[in-house]
């Protein structure tokens, strides 16, 4: 597996952390949350001679689907989205595109993923986790061959996802923290939706704990 990660600065001032996986054997490829400058993910995606299979949304804000529309026309792709935050897509009130001065996003889902799903890209598989609390249809996505979890802004390094948004809730962010990803091997690597990468096992004494993490 080939792993990039491109740091697209939005409206909101903290860049998104979009990811381009490609399996080396297949070709085939996956962009996680494609919040803007599609150029630098199409040229990377024909650096790399990939086929893109997928466009996998962690949630529905607008921080993190600006560049979807751009990116569908000009290489394909299914978008995936969970049930819960489909409808979210195109509602401005939920993905806060006029919150954070944004256009409006006309944009619908291809296919809907749901808790415990798989996807595969050539014989690399991941899991589709449902973590509410930053949204109601937030998710993350686990590989366990490569030991490794895109969390989207449900857990970052040293603390968690904001939940004083719409259909936001800080009791299922924590739940879906602790009773889910902690869950995880602790050499899992943490790939978030903004800031640096992280370890489950890093993490853990935050939410187990109740102790701060040293920055």
């Amino acid at each position: 597996m080939i792993l990039k990660e491109l740091k697209i600065d939005t409206w909101i001032g903290d860049p998104t952390n979009c990811y381009i996986v490609f399996d080396e054997d297949s070709l085939e490829t996956m962009v996680i949350d494609p919040a803007g400058d599609v150029n630098k993910i199409t040229e990377m995606i024909n650096i790399l001679n990939g086929k893109l299979k997928y466009i996998y949304l962690t949630h529905c804000h607008g921080d993190h689907i600006g560049g979807v529309n751009e990116l569908k026309r000009k290489m394909g792709g299914k978008i995936l989205i969970h049930r819960l935050d489909a409808n979210g897509l195109n509602d401005s009130d939920i993905n806060l595109t006029e919150y954070i001065g944004m256009e409006n996003i006309e944009l619908e889902a291809d296919s809907i993923i749901d808790d415990k799903d798989l996807l595969h890209l050539g014989k690399l598989e991941f899991l589709v986790i449902h973590t509410p609390g930053h949204t109601q249809g937030g998710t993350a996505l686990y590989c366990k061959q490569e030991g490794l979890l895109f969390s989207g802004d449900t857990m970052f390094r040293g603390t968690w996802g904001r939940t004083d948004l719409p259909t936001s809730s800080r009791v299922e962010i924590i739940n879906s923290i602790s009773k889910k990803l902690l869950k995880l091997p602790d050499e899992t690597i943490v790939y978030p939706g903004h800031g640096k990468s992280t370890m489950i096992g890093d993490e853990k004494p935050i939410y187990l704990e109740l102790k701060p993490k040293k920055l």
